[in-house]
């Protein structure tokens, strides 16, 4: 069982109107709506981090010549 922390929260108050028209429309409650932006803004930091990860092991690749997964093999197998 997942521990539950209430906090109270300060929202401007278009940001909050927004936040239970939202709850109103999918039916779920204001407390769902910020949890599930919350995870998605998670997830996009990861990705976007994945993405430069991704694009510094890329240019180390191309420094080396590895362009292709053949390219890996024979590197990986000389």
């Amino acid at each position: 069982m997942s521990k539950v922390i209430k906090k109270t929260i300060s929202l401007p108050f278009e940001l909050a109107k927004e936040a239970e028209e939202i709850a109103r429309e999918e039916r779920k409650t204001l407390s769902a709506v910020i949890q599930e932006a919350l995870r998605l803004v998670r997830k996009e930091k990861l990705k976007k981090e994945f993405y430069q990860i991704q694009g510094y092991w890329s240019s180390k690749a191309k420094e080396k010549g590895i362009l292709t997964e053949k390219d890996l093999k024979r590197y990986l197998n000389p």
